[in-house]
This record gives C-alpha cells, sequence and structure tokens, in this order.
C-alpha cells in the first residue's frame, strides 16, 4: 500500500480503478513542399488556425455554463497565443522560406520558444510553455485531422489520474463515468479544483509524481478532504474508507434539513449567508438553497463570447431578472473584474500580453480608463435596483482617490437616469472588495465613503503572501492560514466594526468549512459561498458557538507559524474523521 499526500481539492471518497490518462505523443515528420504548393500549405495551415479558434470558442461556452470566468480566463489565455505573431507571422513564413510541411514549420517554431524559456531564470516563466503547446497540439490536430481524446470514451466507472487536465478535458467530465481526479500539477484555486467543486466530483492535487506511480487497473482511494491517494489499499483500510464513504453520503443527505433554518451559532450569534453567482442560469437553483441573498454576483460572463461590448439594455436585463427573483433579499452585484485582453478582443484599445495580469490593468483600473464602459455598467445596475435589493460592490480597489471618483460617477448616473424619468432605488448601497493589500492597510479612510466592505481572500491571499495561486510551483505556500493573513483579516473586520460597517467574506475561504471557526471568531456579518459548500459550510456555522471561536482567534493572532492555528482549529474547532492509514 503507498499513500501519497497533495493537496485536497474537492470534498468527497472515491474508491475504484485507476485510469492513468497518458500523454499524447504525435510524431512530426519534415516534408518537402513543392513550390508552386506552398501557398496552398500556408492556407491549409490558417484553415486550422481558424478551427482551432473554434474549438476554444466552444470550449469557452462550456466553461462559462458551468465555472464562470475563472476557467474562461485560461481559455483567453490559449486564444492569445493562437493571436501571437509566432504563430500569424512565424509559421507561414517558415513554410514559405524552408519550403516545409505546416506541421514541421509549427513544430520548429514551438521549439524555438521553449528554447527561450528553458533559458529564463525565473522557474514560473519556464513554465508557461505548457500553454504554449497546449495550442500547439490542439493546431497540428487539425492540420493531421486527428481526432483529440475525449474523456466520455471511458466506458467503465473509474478515478482518473492524469499529469494535468486542461480546460477542454475537464469541461467533459460530466459526461463520463470518472468518480473522482487525481493530478500531479495544481492547487487548491486551480481550474481543476474549482470544477472539481462545481461538479461535486472528489479530487486531489498537486501531487507531484502519482500519474507515473499508479497503473490502470489498480484499486485507488481517493481522499478530497485531507488530499490522500491511496495505492493498492489493504482489506482493513478498504473497509474504514467505504464505511466513511456511506457515512459521508448519509450526512450529506441529512445537510437538506437545513433548508431554511438561521445561519445561527449554538450561543446565538446570527449571519447572514449568501451564495456566489457566475452566470444568471444559475439564480434558480440558487433560489432553491434559499440563501439570505446574492453575496457575489459576477458580471463578466456578459463581456465573453462577443466582439463588442454588451449594451447598458443588455445588462439591465440580465441583472433585473435576478434581482427580481430574489427580492427584498439583497444581490451584491460586483462591476466586472476584467483584464485588458478581453478589451482588446471586444474591439477597445488596451494594453496586450501584460507580464502579470495579476496585478495589472484589471478591474476597477481598467474601468477608470474606460469611463465609458463604467458608466454604462452603473447605469444598468441602477435600473436593475428598482426591481428589488441592490447593493454595488466594486472590484481591484487600492486607493482613496477610486473610491471618490465611483461615487462621482454612480451619482452623475444617478442625475441621469432621473433626468431621464427612469426609476431607481432611492438608496444603493456601496461597497469595496478588500483585496489588495493598501486597501487593507488603509481602511479606516476608505470606510466614510462605504457602506460595506467584502474581503475578497483569493487576490488578498495571493497579494499578502506574493504566491501566484495557478503557479504549481508556489501554490502550496498559497495558505489561507498563514498568520499574516489572519491577522490582516482580523484587522479589516475590527476596522469596519469599529466605524460600523458590516463585513462580507465571498472568496475561497468562505467555503472552506475548515476556516469557518476563524471567520466566526473574527466576527464577520456575511458570508457567501459557493453553492457546492451551502449546506457544508451553513452546518460547520450551526455547530459552533461564537465565543469560544472569538478566544481561538485570539490565540491565532498569537501564532508565528500556519500549523500552530491549524493545530488550534483542530484541537479546540473540531475536524473530520481521523481517516489516516
Amino acid at each position: 500500500m503507498i499513500v501519497i499526500k497533495g493537496v485536497a481539492a474537492s470534498p468527497g471518497i472515491s474508491i475504484g480503478k485507476a485510469y492513468v490518462l497518458e500523454d499524447e505523443e504525435i510524431v512530426i515528420n519534415r516534408i518537402e513542399i513543392d513550390r508552386d504548393k506552398l501557398r496552398a500549405e500556408v492556407k491549409r495551415f490558417k484553415a486550422a488556425l481558424k478551427a482551432t479558434h473554434r474549438d476554444l470558442d466552444v470550449a469557452e461556452a462550456k466553461v462559462l455554463r458551468v465555472l464562470g470566468k475563472k476557467h474562461a480566463k485560461l481559455i483567453d489565455a490559449h486564444r492569445l497565443i493562437l493571436r501571437d505573431s509566432l504563430i500569424t507571422h512565424d509559421v507561414p513564413q517558415r513554410i514559405v522560406k524552408e519550403g516545409v510541411n505546416a506541421e514541421f514549420a509549427l513544430s520548429e517554431s514551438l521549439e524555438a520558444v521553449n528554447k527561450q524559456f528553458e533559458k529564463m531564470e525565473d522557474e514560473f516563466f519556464r513554465e508557461r510553455r505548457h500553454d504554449l503547446f497546449d495550442v500547439g497540439k490542439r493546431l497540428i490536430s487539425h492540420l493531421l485531422k486527428q481526432t483529440r481524446r475525449s474523456l466520455a470514451d471511458i466506458s467503465e466507472n473509474c478515478i482518473l489520474i492524469a499529469r494535468n487536465l486542461l480546460p477542454s478535458d475537464t469541461i467533459g467530465l460530466q459526461e463520463t463515468k470518472i468518480l473522482g481526479f487525481a493530478t500531479d500539477l495544481g492547487g487548491k484555486t486551480s481550474h481543476t479544483a474549482i470544477l472539481a467543486q462545481t461538479m461535486e466530483i472528489p479530487a486531489v492535487v498537486g501531487l507531484s509524481d502519482v500519474s507515473h506511480r499508479v497503473k490502470t487497473g489498480e484499486t485507488v482511494i481517493l481522499d478530497g478532504e485531507q488530499g490522500l491517494v491511496i495505492i493498492n489499499p489493504g482489506p482493513e483500510t478498504l473497509d474504514k474508507y467505504h464505511h466513511a464513504q456511506h457515512k459521508a453520503l448519509e450526512e450529506e443527505k441529512a445537510l437538506t434539513s437545513l433548508k431554511g433554518l438561521p445561519t445561527m451559532t449554538l450561543d446565538s450569534k446570527v449571519f447572514e449567508f449568501h451564495a456566489n453567482l457566475d452566470t444568471p442560469d444559475e439564480f434558480k437553483a440558487l433560489l432553491n438553497l434559499q440563501a439570505d441573498g446574492i453575496g457575489l454576483f459576477r458580471t463578466e460572463f456578459l463581456f465573453f463570447n462577443r466582439a463588442t461590448p454588451p449594451s447598458e439594455e443588455e445588462q439591465a436585463k440580465a441583472y433585473s431578472a435576478v434581482v427580481k427573483a430574489f427580492a427584498p433579499r439583497p444581490v451584491v452585484i460586483r462591476t466586472a473584474d476584467l483584464g485588458g485582453d478581453r478589451l482588446v478582443q471586444l474591439g477597445i484599445d488596451a494594453p496586450k500580453n501584460e507580464v502579470n495580469p495579476f496585478m495589472g490593468l484589471r478591474g476597477i483600473r481598467l474601468f477608470m480608463r474606460h469611463l465609458d464602459l463604467f458608466k454604462t455598467q452603473l447605469r444598468a445596475i441602477l435600473r436593475a435596483s428598482a426591481k428589488g435589493n441592490v447593493r454595488i460592490l466594486i472590484p481591484m480597489v487600492s486607493s482613496v482617490g477610486e473610491v471618490h471618483s465611483v461615487r462621482r460617477l454612480i451619482n452623475l448616473a444617478l442625475a441621469e437616469l432621473h433626468a431621464e424619468g427612469v426609476e431607481t432605488a432611492e438608496k444603493i448601497e456601496l461597497g469595496a472588495m478588500i483585496e489588495i493589500p493598501s486597501a487593507a492597510i488603509m481602511l479606516d479612510a476608505f470606510l466614510p465613503m462605504l457602506d460595506f466592505i467584502s474581503i475578497g481572500t483569493n487576490d488578498l491571499i495571493q497579494y499578502v503572501l506574493a504566491v501566484d495561486r495557478l503557479n504549481e510551483h508556489v501554490s502550496h505556500l498559497y495558505d489561507p492560514f498563514h498568520p499574516a493573513l489572519v491577522r490582516l483579516m482580523d484587522h479589516i473586520v475590527q476596522t469596519a466594526r469599529k466605524k460600523g460597517r458590516w463585513v462580507s467574506v465571498c472568496g475561497e475561504m468562505a467555503s472552506d468549512w475548515q476556516a469557518i471557526p476563524l471567520l466566526v471568531g473574527m466576527g464577520v456579518d456575511s458570508l457567501s459561498v459557493t453553492p457546492r459548500m451551502f449546506f457544508r459550510v451553513k452546518q460547520a456555522i450551526r455547530s459552533l458557538r461564537y465565543d469560544a471561536m472569538a478566544k481561538l482567534v485570539g490565540q491565532a493572532l498569537s501564532c508565528a507559524e500556519s500549523e500552530e492555528i491549524k493545530r488550534l482549529l483542530r484541537d479546540q474547532a473540531g475536524g473530520p474523521p481521523d481517516r489516516a492509514t
């Protein structure tokens, strides 16, 4: 029996036979092309380019429908590569100059760039070559007229083991018999992890070499709670996990009994308990959860798969449908957190190929440069406010001046709408996402201009710890229990409470039941979670005492290492049953 520890990506237990997904290898031969046929060869390459763009459009539509914008950004990265001069210019030029077939010209261009990546000292940038080769594989498949592998072809229940799963692979998991998956690469907030949570598939990622240590057909236990993969378990271990699996299923069924009950601790501390919404298509399912409202309505979906920005009318219609359905419960609408790459695709002038888009022109920074886009969205949101209870949330705020500018623009939009005879709510609350350290540290200066704040833990953690959560080489350092992060979050909550502002948490941390004792103890007012984890987090809150968790936070603030904080949580707040072998 072999036990491998990785990153717990999606809860649940799967037991079954392993199916190891082998890396696809394509052999490319050099073929001399007659001079009079080179133009046709270039035309063949351009046809493959168009076909690959269509592939990405289909993949993005699926990703948006199931996962929302997070995975769509990964598709965007591949689309940008397709538009790079390396592909659009260098390959056709190589075909003509060297008189070779398109497949060979493409593989040579890719290899030349790969050598440049290998020379880079920064390991993160060296590893970006994988995205390049993903796109190259798609192109070559079209040139060779090969059908790419489909996980839907797997005919028996299994646990998928792979080096990595691309968006085009993972989005098809709903159509398969895969019980769970484990990958060498990835972190807790990687696209594979979020996908697994959305589809309710147990998953463990960041296992380093699991794809080389497991053979197809071997019995595997996948523990998505503790991040374990157990290969060829003994009878006793199998019995333990079968029992744990059965118990977990029973607990999952029992969770639905929480529907409609207040989100309240054992000592009567009440929390507003909201759900996250990525696209309007999901709101009917969220209504069934009987959440207290929508704590984060992401609006980026309206800007995808199109060549021009969405109109005010289109936006107002989309927002109004959700607001009306949830009235009088609040709907927190976040203005679009777009990057410059998206504007380029919408035909708007913006920076291309930013080296570090996470810290680049995105969110409110981008909208401050394109006030027409921002004002259009604000007008649409203000129109929707007449249908119910709307709160506006601004992402990526880093300075007081940005909040002043947003307030002025909202007042201008309101004045225009009223002059036009358009009805809006009398009071629309304004909040800011606290996800940049400068905003967290200077929060007392922000609060007089805000009605509420929402802590975006995903970006806050990555900026505080200087860790790119999508980079497999440092994703293990992405730690929501890091003492610096815990201290900063407590500072945010206490500062807001002193000023009488309510505080929400809407990042992945709010959906992590292991972190709930900390959030409860800090005294946040509201949590907004993924639908998948809604009842589980609700149960966690209802099982705690606020006064005990407040004392726990006091102890955590004096800890120097995250392991100390995790030990506190295990010892004082309880935890999952120990299934370690």
